[in-house]
């Protein structure tokens, strides 16, 4: 015959028995006192902790060439199974120029699609990436009406071209295979690049800018990186908010949800 379950919490006294039935609003007391302290979004964004996980992003080397090879580990890595990604030989990417790049190397991304309504954040897919060519900004506003605006393209999160980059394709700095680009050792395109897009895409948007970085009148491009806009510190959005005493009240917009 078992024995009798017996609880190892300790018992309370009779003071404690006696008001176990309102303990629960000691919590509610406590509250009513302090200052209720309001997010005024989104009128006011604050920006979120350094290590959020939020949107991701495709980065670019300084040349202006995508650092994704297309290589799936991010797709493989991927415990829900939101990422899907084709490669393509960079000789493919334009016709009649095998010497033009999309990407350092053999192969660059040529597909590149994120389910954001699978995606769970977890970051795994960014440990995978061999080139750190996909990274995770600290954007949290990717909510949509519908399904198929929910899978972001390549497009869509691929980093825009920084001042001074040169649009791809390319062929590669002179010289240099892909551990040259693998080891950050580019910085900015040269007057090779800069002569065949001139060559091949006279009116490339691009061009006046590089030409300024190659001859000098003009800094080395950085590649930009997502930020939360507006760009606050978070403490002094804080406090902003506490001080906030209107809410900002807007009728929620709704819109059915494609199948």
């Amino acid at each position: 015959m078992t024995e009798p379950y017996e609880s190892q919490r300790p018992k309370k006294g009779p003071i404690g028995e006696l008001f176990a039935p309102v303990a629960g609003f000691g919590v509610t007391f406590s509250s009513m006192f302090k200052p209720t302290v309001t997010e005024q979004y989104p009128r006011r964004k604050t920006p979120p902790q350094t290590r959020y996980h939020g949107r991701h992003q495709l980065n670019r080397y300084a040349d202006g060439l995508e650092k994704c090879i297309g290589c799936e580990l991010c797709a493989w890595a991927c415990p829900a199974d939101a990422i899907y990604v084709e490669g393509a030989d960079n000789a493919e990417a334009v016709a009649g120029s095998p010497e033009a790049h999309m990407s350092p190397g053999e192969r660059y991304g040529r597909v590149y699609q994120i389910n954001y309504l699978r995606c769970i954040f977890c970051g795994l897919c960014i440990e995978a990436c061999p080139t750190r060519a996909l990274t995770m900004s600290k954007d949290y506003e990717i909510a949509g009406p519908t399904r198929a605006g929910m899978i972001y393209e390549k497009q869509d999160i691929l980093a825009p071209l920084a001042e001074g980059m040169l649009a791809a394709p390319h062929p590669m700095v002179e010289g240099t295979t892909d551990t040259e680009y693998y080891r950050d050792e580019i910085s900015g395109p040269t007057q090779e690049q800069v002569d065949w897009v001139r060559e091949h895409r006279p009116d490339d948007d691009t061009l006046a800018a590089a030409a300024a970085v190659v001859t000098g009148d003009a800094p080395k491009p950085t590649p930009s990186q997502h930020e939360l806009r507006p760009d606050q510190d978070r403490a002094v959005a804080t406090r902003a908010a506490a001080t906030q005493s209107s809410v900002d009240v807007r009728p929620v917009q709704t819109e059915e949800a494609r199948p």
